[in-house]
């Protein structure tokens, strides 16, 4: 491809594309809810924030993790793993993978034990509260989960919360106003959650997908900042081992994630700029 064409492809994706104004202001808005030192928006006046959009509010300077967890009930039928519910969860989701697919999903002609040792099954809320704790994230890291629906619901994600008990989210964060502006919009929601993952001091996704790979490539081409990419099938591998001490899991996950952390890659042959955005898109590396 022609050197100026690919530079145009770069300045259009990572300079002219921006969300529209009533997103980025309640993006910006949970922002400094979390960069704040209250706790949530439930715990604090309402009145207080109104001003925030025109920058009126002090711009609070805490640092905040962004975790997209990607395990809603389409993502753990498809994968066809077991998720620990018994017999009566792994039927019902054969039979919602039956209706969704006809049974084309390729995945279920594998063990879990296969599955999980190739790094197919995406990480569960438990699976990746261990990974965080691994890495030395403790119980006050101010997480944000950008998420839609959570697969089993808040019982699912209970021990992460006990993890991380300072974990936000948008019902957690935002005005009842911002939250009807999301009621039922699930496109516009994961744009408010993008915007806020941007704005992240660290960010990662607990399985890899689209808005994993075009964050991984914004946040390196506008920011450098950090993005922890999970090794799925390191991961995998270490969750199957039911005997392994937790001095053995936490060097382990450290080993395997040490250039997994937001080290700029440059792009390789056939990869997206997207994803990649260095050399083509970045002049100073």
């Amino acid at each position: 491809m022609p050197v100026e064409i690919q530079r145009l492809r770069c300045k259009v994706n990572f300079q002219a594309l921006v969300f529209v104004p009533y997103i980025r202001s309640i993006g910006d808005a949970l922002v400094s809810r979390l960069r704040s030192p209250s706790h949530s928006i439930q715990e604090t006046d309402h009145r207080k924030f109104q001003t925030e959009a025109n920058g009126d509010l002090y711009k609070g300077s805490g640092k905040f993790v962004v975790l997209h967890l990607r395990f809603d009930k389409d993502m753990a039928a498809h994968s066809a793993c077991d998720f620990g519910g018994g017999r009566a969860e792994m039927l019902a989701l054969a039979k919602y993978r039956q209706v969704l697919w006809q049974g084309r999903v390729l995945n279920s002609q594998f063990s879990d034990e296969e599955l999980r040792g190739q790094g197919r099954c995406p990480l569960t809320p438990e699976e990746i509260g261990l990974l965080l704790a691994a890495l030395g994230f403790g119980n006050r890291t101010r997480l944000y989960l950008a998420s839609h629906k959570v697969y089993g619901g808040e019982a699912r994600i209970s021990i992460l919360r006990q993890l991380f008990p300072l974990m936000e989210d948008k019902k957690s964060l935002a005005t009842e106003e911002q939250l009807k502006q999301l009621e039922g919009k699930a496109s516009i929601s994961a744009a408010v959650d993008y915007h806020v993952s941007m704005q992240s001091d660290i960010f990662i996704s607990a399985s890899p997908g689209n808005m994993h790979n075009a964050l991984a490539g914004q946040r390196a081409y506008n920011y450098h900042k950090k993005t922890i990419r999970p090794h799925m099938t390191s991961l995998g591998q270490l969750f199957l081992n039911r005997s392994i001490d937790w001095s053995d899991f936490q060097h382990m996950v450290r080993t395997g994630h040490k250039q997994r952390q937001g080290q700029l890659r440059l792009r390789k042959e056939k990869q997206s700029i997207y994803t990649y955005p260095a050399p083509d898109c970045m002049c100073e590396l």
